[in-house]
């Protein structure tokens, strides 16, 4: 045996802990590359993996706290190319999340103050008398109910929802489908939104001084197969643009979105702002908490004309419920 076969023998180990070094730093800043990737290029816009990549997307918040784990593990490797691109990937990632808690500008509205709550009530399971507490807590002027079926609807105004918020536009329906709208101050049911899965009402409010607002109960179906992905895209897809026509309009209810979906992102880009974005309380989770196992994740929203100021936004707990009620501070311009 040769010297120069010797030293190869001696070189292979080497070679073959640097490629495995290789791979797992390169493995790791890819898996998050790609993740990034699919939230900025809309994944779950994606036709045929909609299902696969919608779910997904919603835990884009945990992808970026996690993401710098690859930068670390890759410097430990001492993989220099594959750091860098796990920090371009972490970067990213931070540049999608980390704004929701710092708030944005407002704009200068000088309207009328509008207290709006919305709380889906897991099959109309959600306590009463919490809710009642809630609409007198948050001072709401207008609370969307998602998840409201017939039987319910008695149950909640005897309680004391029809004293409180005496005007209604209501779509109740079985299990999940129902929602509906009430209101402090008068409401005209406009026409159904078209080819919706669940219903999703809509009425002009009028305030005091005859100062309109056109409001809408939000609820489509959750993307978990195929066919709800779809139903999900199309549902979103109907709500009405906030910008052309100079109505003031807000949405509120439970999307089953989060802003890290490009669904969502679509709707914000018709005129819409988040308001718990807005107000920097964009990554207070409102469904997930009382479920063991799943991660809380922030779908139900409260999108304002982005004309309008956003005050106070905060969450609240609602027993019963599978999710959390979120209340918003609005002011018109």
């Amino acid at each position: 045996m040769t010297g120069v076969d010797v030293e190869d023998r001696k070189a292979a180990p080497l070679r073959r802990r640097g490629r495995w070094r290789t791979a797992v730093a390169w493995t790791g800043a890819g898996a998050w590359g790609a993740w990034a990737l699919v939230r900025y290029a809309g994944g779950d816009r994606w036709p045929g993996v909609g299902e696969l990549t919608a779910p997904a997307l919603a835990l884009t918040p945990y992808a970026a706290a996690a993401a710098p784990l690859p930068v670390v593990l890759a410097l430990l490797l001492r993989r220099w190319k594959a750091a860098v691109a796990a920090g371009l990937a972490a970067a990213a990632l931070a540049a999608a999340v980390l704004p929701r808690a710092a708030g944005q500008g407002q704009p200068a509205a000088r309207g009328p103050v509008l207290h709006v709550l919305t709380a889906n009530l897991q099959f109309g399971e959600g306590d009463p008398a919490r809710l009642i507490r809630l609409v007198q807590e948050t001072r709401a002027d207008v609370l969307s109910l998602q998840e409201l079926p017939p039987e319910a609807v008695g149950r909640y105004e005897r309680a004391g929802l029809a004293r409180l918020l005496p005007h209604k536009a209501v779509d109740a329906r079985w299990g999940a489908a129902g929602s509906g709208l009430y209101s402090r101050y008068p409401l005209r049911a406009l026409p159904s939104l078209p080819r919706t899965q669940m219903a999703m009402p809509s009425a002009e409010l009028t305030l005091p001084g005859g100062r309109k607002v056109q409001v809408t109960a939000v609820h489509p179906v959750p993307p978990i197969s195929a066919e709800s992905a779809r139903d999900w895209r199309r549902d979103i897809g109907e709500l009405p643009s906030a910008s052309g026509d100079g109505v003031v309009r807000i949405l509120a209810g439970d999307f089953n979105a989060t802003l890290d979906h490009a669904t969502l992102r679509g709707v914000l880009g018709r005129g819409y702002a988040d308001a718990a974005d807005r107000a920097g309380a964009g990554l207070r989770p409102t469904w997930g908490l009382t479920r063991p196992g799943a991660p809380p994740i922030t779908i139900d929203h409260v999108l304002v004309d982005r004309r309008c100021a956003v005050g106070r936004v905060a969450v609240h707990d609602l027993p019963g419920s599978d999710h959390r009620a979120v209340s918003a501070e609005v002011t018109l311009p």
